[in-house]
């Protein structure tokens, strides 16, 4: 399925100062927008997925899923900076006739959401039912319902933080050190630092998973070492990084994973506001911050900081060992929560943190 594409012609001011001419951003929607504009479900995608969350969120999203098109209208924008369509690395800047690679505009996460105002206001919808999504996709989310408190009803923040820490830009930042470090990575060209964006990778499935993850999926040596001396047997473990480091290589490209991460780095919803505490509590839809209880990259304090300072928040841990990535896998876990919550606000109101 081809998204769609909204060209925003106005100039648009980012967080740095930087001025664009315009910009354009690739979206899926999925059903219908209904006459009292009340069914619209809004699910923002992670660091290297696309706009169509019935391709990675297939648990969630789809006939007689939890958000099924039949019912309700699903959008999903591609972020700017990603390679899936919306305005990114490999396109060519208008004002210079050339291709940025390199001096690609930086949008941080409130600059992003702030272009989704402008699509908003496109496809006709005045107020957003549910927004959902998790990780980056979870840090515009939030950085949205600061910036426009009365626009979403209901709110489902899923393994993310109002402030990226220390611990996720050392991750980030070892990631970009190893396209930094591909002899390729200065030149003006499209497969510049894929390479090293598949060593990049690897640290980040180290992030994104967990002790027992491994433990339980990748034991042993692969099959295709068996009967071999114990020095050519090759571990399934480090089989497994390399495969998942070829994979995104063949999807995505270095100028936007480094720029991506970099925008995850300097997301903080208290930035030019009185305090990450103030932001929080500005927050007006009913929210359920939910966390994974083996996420190493976003811990459950973090959850644990948001659900205690947006007001009337409640908070959910999904105990699972996918570590990170269980805000992708544990859909069936994501999915009666959500419902419970939902039905839960509509019988009573809530009335405190848990």
């Amino acid at each position: 399925m081809q998204p769609e594409i909204f060209y925003y012609n106005n100039s648009f001011t980012l967080e740095s100062g930087r001025t664009i001419p315009g910009f354009h951003l690739a979206y899926t929607t999925l059903g219908a927008l209904n006459a009292s504009k009340s069914n619209v479900v809004w699910i923002f995608h992670a660091l290297t997925a696309n706009s169509n969350p019935a391709e990675w969120w297939s648990g969630l999203v789809g006939e007689t899923k939890l958000f099924d098109p039949s019912k309700h209208f699903i959008v999903c924008v591609n972020m700017p900076g990603s390679c899936y369509g919306s305005i990114a690395p490999l396109d060519t800047d208008p004002l210079t006739d050339k291709t940025y690679y390199h001096d690609f505009p930086f949008f941080t996460t409130r600059d992003m959401i702030r272009s989704y105002e402008h699509l908003r206001t496109y496809l006709g919808i005045d107020k957003i039912w549910i927004g959902i999504g998790g990780s980056m996709g979870g840090q515009q989310l939030l950085e949205w319902n600061i910036e426009n408190p009365d626009l979403f009803e209901f709110i489902f923040p899923i393994a993310t933080n109002a402030e990226h820490s220390p611990w996720g830009v050392a991750f980030n930042a070892s990631q970009r050190m190893c396209i930094e470090n591909d002899p390729t990575w200065k030149e003006e060209q499209v497969d510049a630092g894929l390479e090293g964006m598949k060593i990049a990778r690897s640290i980040a499935l180290i992030s994104y998973r967990h002790y027992e993850a491994y433990s339980k999926s990748q034991q042993g040596f692969t099959t295709a070492t068996e009967g071999k001396s114990i020095d050519h047997k090759i571990f399934k473990a480090e089989s497994y990084q390399r495969y998942q480091g070829e994979k995104l290589a063949k999807r995505f490209n270095a100028f936007s994973y480094y720029f991506l991460s970099h925008a995850m780095d300097k997301h903080n919803v208290g930035r030019g506001r009185d305090s990450v505490r103030a932001a929080l509590q500005s927050i007006k839809a009913k929210t359920l911050v939910i966390s994974i209880s083996s996420d190493v990259l976003f811990p459950t304090s973090e959850q644990e900081l948001l659900a205690a300072y947006i007001p009337n928040a409640k908070l959910a841990v999904i105990d699972s060992y996918y570590g990170h990535d269980g805000f992708l896998l544990e859909f069936e876990t994501i999915e009666s929560l959500v419902k419970d919550f939902i039905n839960t606000s509509y019988r009573q109101p809530v009335t405190g943190n848990q």
